[in-house]
């Protein structure tokens, strides 16, 4: 029997098949600005890269932020219990999750089952998430898939002491006049953003392992930080945007069988 998961982000859209406990395919595209079209044409790619017949899924599962926006889905699910249920499907090792995504960022705590046991958000603000480091790559006019790399080769982070999006990109602005090093602002920016992030963490009690979710794990210089910072190492799967989606799609496999 296959099983589907739709998570619709703020910035990608993404979809997961599982069949008889095992993953079969992911998708991941840009969830633009309709969300109802995005959860349609996530689901319709995945099923034209499998040749799946859609009459063969059995339940579907939508999560996200526009989980409610996925009308043809049986049910909606939060993303913290979908990504709990993802990464401990994934690797049951795992006791902690860091999620940063386009517009929050979360810290979940799973007990040996993969339920969740606390968690904390960040929803309130740019900082500390996906959206605020797209700020920056556009201020330092820099592709946002290459800020990792470029911090990789800073010999010395430049502070960044705003925790406001709108001001910690006028800092941005003056240490471009400044000639600082675009390495250096960008580490700085990463460790200004892991500082955000680990207070989530540190209010959790997050336990290793930890693994991060969300398309920011995708970022080396931010695992750098955030590593550094907590004074743990952080483990990336590999399907850090698509954990969502997985987890989705376990649940409606567990629906369906009347196992939760």
């Amino acid at each position: 029997m296959i099983f589907a998961g739709i998570d619709i982000g703020s910035i990608t859209a993404k979809a997961a098949f599982i069949k008889n406990d095992k993953l079969m395919a992911t998708k991941v595209i840009p969830t633009g600005y309709n969300p109802i079209t995005a959860g349609e044409k996530v689901f319709s790619a995945l099923l034209e890269q499998t040749g799946i017949d859609p009459r063969d899924i059995r339940a579907i599962v939508a999560t996200g932020y526009g989980r409610n926006s996925v009308k043809f889905a049986n049910r909606a699910m939060t993303e913290i219990i979908c990504h709990g249920k993802g990464a401990h499907f994934l690797d049951p090792r795992i006791r902690g999750i860091i999620d940063v995504g386009g517009q929050d960022s979360k810290a979940i705590a799973l007990d040996r089952t993969g339920q969740v046991e606390n968690f904390a958000m960040n929803d309130k603000c740019a900082a500390g998430t996906g959206r605020f480091l797209e700020v920056m790559a556009k201020a330092l006019e820099v592709k946002l898939e290459d800020l990792g790399t470029i911090s990789l080769g800073s010999r010395a982070p430049s502070k960044i002491s705003s925790i406001c999006t709108v001001f910690a990109e006028s800092e941005v602005i003056s240490m471009i006049a400044g000639q600082q090093k675009r390495e250096d602002i960008i580490a700085g920016i990463h460790e200004s953003t892991a500082a955000r992030v680990a207070g989530l963490v540190t209010k959790v009690k997050l336990e290793a392992p930890i693994i991060m979710t969300g398309g920011v794990a995708k970022n080396q210089g931010m695992i750098k930080a955030l590593e550094n910072r907590l004074g743990i190492e952080i483990l990336v799967g590999d399907y850090p945007q698509e954990n969502g989606a997985i987890g989705a799609a376990v649940i409606a496999s567990r629906i369906h069988l009347q196992k939760i």
